[in-house]
């Protein structure tokens, strides 16, 4: 399952088509009308009272006639459920009785259900390790021959694995301790509860997630642009040592399936870099047709905390694969509100490349994705952009203009000459 073939960086096959380019100009103006949506968004942690250490966050966003829940937990793996309802009065209810009970199911309720416009769930279930690719030059595994099967080269790992971490053996801190409601965010952070080798005797692996008001931009790399209708996470790993030389670090998530298929993978490619420097591509996860929900990444990450360009790496990604549940680690809010749901759909996500930085420069990998309703946000291009092709096309078609009036003035003027007698 694990990606081979990571970002293409730089212009070269990145380079979109003219049809591509005239569409990404008549798209921006629309957007850039629309104006910005804004939301009343409300952080809570959920406490039980008889057990305060289950960790329930409640992240609501009311607009005028919708309501976003997302509810994100640390009890067994890292999870989060996305419900949208077409209220500004629904509410989250948790049986905790229920929802720690060996069969949680209906222990999370959003109500009325008749409300509920759409629903889904991500579970973040290992952190895998990957040892040194075999076989291939670095050259090979970076620029890899696009006359290949890409296909079977992307599920086929970079390196040798190692044992995973499964996340729902994490010891993780108390929700409470790490709220923020001004800058509405908070942090997960865990490490193994059994570590035999000490690998995070020193780490930690840390999932920070914030909500928005307005459409917006964060100030540190890759600057996703969010809007009042998405959630955003930054997964960071710190200070774990890595087994083997230059070994690499992954990630694997699940997400409910739709039965007979997974959920979609979009590429959306552009000239524009103005943001993430030399990135020109952003993915992101499609649950069904648009409207509905979505996961949006740029495909890279960061082995420094200022995450500069000098630091980045790129993030390769697997195809999804239907995945039984009993395989993955389970979730109990996503059984405690779904149910016995067994159609997921699992990929795995693979930070770096055996050369150039990486995790073991200074032991920090961090990478960045938001989690949605609606359309997706979408770049229009940045005015430099816009100015440099408008001078680019423009300049040929102005330099034609003032060759036909040259012309036509010169022969008017060979029309009206008089021959001396």
């Amino acid at each position: 399952m694990w990606g081979h073939e990571g970002p293409r960086w730089g212009w070269g096959r990145c380079a979109p088509s003219s049809m591509l380019l005239l569409i990404q100009l008549l798209s921006a103006a629309p957007f850039g009308l629309l104006g910005e949506e804004t939301r009343q968004v409300s952080l809570e942690v959920i406490p039980d009272w008889q057990d305060p250490s289950p960790n329930l966050l409640h992240i609501r966003a009311v607009g005028s006639n919708s309501t976003l829940h997302y509810v994100w937990s640390s009890m067994g793996p890292p999870a989060v459920l996305l419900v949208a309802t077409n209220t500004p009065h629904s509410t989250l209810t948790v049986n905790w009785s229920r929802l720690l009970s060996p069969e949680p199911d209906g222990g999370l309720t959003v109500l009325p259900k008749n409300s509920i416009q759409f629903s889904s769930a991500l579970v973040f279930t290992r952190v895998r390790r990957l040892g040194r690719a075999k076989g291939k030059s670095a050259e090979q595994r970076v620029h890899p021959d696009p006359s290949a099967n890409t296909s079977e080269a992307s599920a086929k790992p970079p390196g040798k694995p190692y044992p995973p971490y499964s996340l729902a053996e994490f010891s993780w801190n108390n929700i409470t301790d790490s709220l923020d409601r001004a800058t509405l965010s908070a942090t997960f952070r865990g490490r193994p509860i059994q570590d035999p080798a000490g690998a995070f005797a020193n780490g930690s692996l840390a999932f920070r997630v914030q909500a928005f008001t307005r459409s917006s931009r964060p100030a540190q790399a890759p600057r996703l642009l969010h809007s009042a209708d998405t959630c955003q996470l930054e997964v960071a790993l710190f200070g774990a040592y890595p087994r083997g030389n230059r070994s690499l670090f992954g990630l694997e998530v699940a997400t409910l399936g739709q039965a007979p298929d997974c959920p979609s993978v979009q590429e959306q490619r552009s000239i524009d870099d103005e943001y993430a420097p030399a990135v020109f591509k952003l993915d992101q996860l499609l649950w069904g047709t648009l409207p509905s929900g979505f996961m949006q990444w740029r495909p890279v990450a960061f082995a420094q905390r200022q995450r500069g360009r000098e630091s980045s790496l790129p993030c390769q990604a697997s195809p999804l694969r239907p995945t039984l549940a009993y395989l993955l680690p389970q979730s109990p809010i996503v059984r405690a509100f779904f149910g016995p749901q067994t159609d997921f759909c699992a990929f795995n996500l693979t930070f770096g490349a055996p050369t150039g930085p990486g995790y073991w420069d200074e032991y920090y990998l961090s990478w960045s994705m938001l989690l949605g309703v609606g359309t997706p946000p979408v770049d229009a291009l940045s005015p430099l952009i816009l100015g440099i092709m408008a001078v680019a096309l423009g300049a040929p078609g102005l330099m034609l203009l003032a060759g036909g009036i040259f012309l036509l003035l010169w022969h008017k003027q060979c029309s009206q000459y008089q021959p001396i007698n």
